[in-house]
């Protein structure tokens, strides 16, 4: 493993994300939102807003998954980030999150809640941030099957089953 990434593995204290790449929440808000006040199907309690630091490696990605709640994501550091968006009614879209806009690259990106998504760095690493709001829980995640993604949404198939495991 690069010297840099196991630095910043050890440094931040990630640890291996189901989708992919590393993570470590750094953020939880102590405010709860009630379920009469959740949408998108989400039931109990929910904090606010949640954030981790999320790190995306050479030679590997973050799977296509979506979440109920919107999800910002926030460059930090490293190579330029491709996130692959797939919207509930079928457009498509390149989010390219970097440092820079002659590239066409921004610092920070809505991924809407729904959307199926997938990531991968462009480089050796990426140093990331996502914020969630209502926040992250794991009731709320939903990681693609590929077959039935890819029958969902055709005109994606190749891009599916390049950014999914099953």
């Amino acid at each position: 493993m690069n010297a840099i990434i196991a630095a910043i593995i050890q440094s931040y204290k990630l640890l291996p994300h189901p989708e992919g790449g590393y993570y470590k929440e750094t953020y939880r808000s102590v405010m709860e939102l009630e379920g009469t006040h959740l949408q998108n199907g989400m039931k109990g309690k929910r904090n606010c807003s949640t954030a981790i630091l999320f790190l995306l490696v050479q030679n590997s990605f973050s799977a296509f998954h979506r979440i109920k709640s919107d999800e910002l994501w926030h460059f930090y550091d490293g190579d330029p980030v491709q996130i692959h968006v797939i919207e509930p009614n079928g457009n498509y879209h390149l989010i390219k999150l970097g440092k820079n806009a002659l590239r066409n690259e921004v610092f920070q990106a809505v991924v809407p809640a729904g959307a199926w998504f997938a990531s991968k760095t462009e480089g050796v690493y990426s140093l990331v941030g996502c914020t969630v709001a209502p926040g992250f829980d794991f009731a709320d995640f939903e990681l693609a099957n590929g077959e039935r993604l890819a029958a969902e949404f055709p005109d994606q198939k190749e891009l599916i089953f390049a950014f999914c495991r099953h």
